[in-house]
């Protein structure tokens, strides 16, 4: 049967007009698009693979021992439905905000201010929750990086410095996350090349299939190794050709991270055996320590400092773009959303967004939060995916090019969200009234910028 075809919308969405509107979508005003399919690739796996690799082969092996590889699969093949809506949503509308602009465009301002803020939000505690490893990796080059005042000059230099960087452009940003991508890589790298050979054959030993919901268990904590698609996205207005560039970047994202993830597992067992499930502090630095020596192990943990440092300098070249797309859309106070005017960023957003992860990564605070910010990003994930369908039924579409369609209709969408609900019904009652707390003081500051434009109007 042949989609009933609309005539494609122009990129004009101001934020307000709700679905159906004349002007759903809007082009950003003053940014530049300098980030192609090498940069955004290199995001997406720089912002994936983050500190969690050099610890989530004991997680998986506590819980599955032998039969990890099981909860891999199961993961991928929930990613990749997932990811098929985000290229789709992606290609359509190329505006900076992601998953704000898919949401905010479908459902209307309050659906995408709330995804919005919860995504921003989620990226703050992460954030601050990587600088934290990051100080601990430090900590474990040098005992003197483990003082409380060294720690806050630790932080204070890394968030004014990837802050700064970003500030000057966004071409020099997507460029450090290249470089840093490649280098964060290559320790991982040179671990499964030389580990191989360490590798003991007694320790692949089928153990049998773990029960259902074991597997199912696993695979909820394992996914949240492969986020990270839905912050790369925010910058979306500074990306080259996107109904071309972002479907290439998210699929061969996704394949590279699956293809390290899986080696890296593989190895680690092959080295560590059972012992691997016990090893729950730093299981690739022991499996670096037995196959290639203490210089294996210290290459390790430089390659953690360098890990959690891409993040962060990922996530600063990300999310401060979606504080600035709600406040380029009046939901949020207009000067976040003012841009530098020879630098062409928005140095605001930037600067608020490098503040509050610094004072969190400080305080510690974040801790308790951490997983109310994994539920949050499984919202974004549900809301992407519903967007999708809708996005393709109305033929929203930029004009620089013609999107990329998931095959199947509405099949693979629906797929995608009945798998993340199937994740959230894991969450407990405490984390449940969490997010809805978050929500409800997202409302509230809504409802207040609502009331603010129109007494100034």
């Amino acid at each position: 049967m042949t989609e009933r075809a609309e005539p494609a919308k122009r990129e004009r969405w101001d934020g307000h007009s709700g679905p159906g509107e004349a002007g759903v979508l809007t082009r950003d005003e003053g940014l530049i698009r300098a980030v192609g399919a090498r940069g955004l690739t290199a995001a997406i796996v720089n912002y994936t693979v983050g500190a969690g690799i050099f610890v989530l082969p004991a997680v998986v092996a506590a819980r599955i021992g032998g039969a990890a590889v099981v909860a891999y699969v199961v993961c991928v093949i929930a990613m990749a439905l997932i990811v098929m809506c985000f290229a789709e949503a992606g290609s359509r509308i190329s505006l900076s905000g992601g998953s704000y602009a898919y949401a905010g465009a479908v459902f209307g301002p309050y659906i995408g201010f709330i995804v919005a803020m919860m995504l921003w939000v989620g990226s703050v505690l992460a954030s601050a929750t990587v600088a934290v490893v990051f100080v601990g990796a430090l900590e474990q080059l040098t005992p003197a990086a483990g003082d409380r005042i060294v720690r806050a000059v630790i932080l204070i230099v890394l968030y004014a410095l990837v802050a700064l960087i970003n500030i000057r452009g966004v071409r020099i940003g997507s460029g450090l996350v290249q470089a840093v991508t490649v280098a964060k890589l290559t320790p991982l790298l040179i671990l499964v090349a030389v580990g191989v050979f360490a590798v003991q054959s007694a320790n692949f030993a089928w153990p049998g299939l773990p029960a259902p919901g074991e597997i199912s268990r696993t695979s909820a904590i394992l996914i949240f190794a492969f986020l990270g698609v839905e912050g790369a996205l925010t910058p979306s207005g500074e990306v080259k050709d996107p109904a071309r560039t972002v479907p290439r970047a998210v699929f061969s994202a996704l394949a590279l991270v699956t293809i390290l993830y899986l080696a890296i597992q593989l190895v680690a067992q092959g080295i560590l055996g059972a012992a691997l499930a016990t090893s729950t502090s730093a299981p690739l630095a022991e499996a670096a320590r037995l196959s290639i020596g203490r210089s294996g192990e210290l290459l390790v943990i430089v390659g953690t400092a360098i890990s959690t440092f891409g993040y962060v300098a990922g996530d600063m070249l990300a999310a401060p773009r979606g504080i600035y797309a709600l406040a380029r859309d009046n939901l949020l106070p207009s000067p976040i959303a003012v841009v530098h005017p020879v630098w062409r960023t928005p140095y605001v957003a930037i600067g608020i967004h490098a503040v509050l992860c610094l004072a969190f990564a400080m305080t510690g605070t974040f801790a308790s939060l951490a997983v109310l910010a994994s539920l949050a990003t499984l919202l974004v994930y549900l809301a992407c995916c519903l967007a999708t369908i809708e996005l393709r039924r109305k033929n929203i579409r930029t004009s620089e090019g013609i999107p990329f369609r998931v095959p199947g209709g509405p099949l693979v969408p629906l797929l995608a969200s009945g798998v993340v609900v199937w994740l959230i019904s894991s969450a407990t009652r405490a984390e449940f009234i969490a997010i809805g707390w978050m929500i409800l003081v997202s409302t509230v500051v809504f409802a207040l910028m609502r009331v603010a434009r129109r007494v100034v109007a």
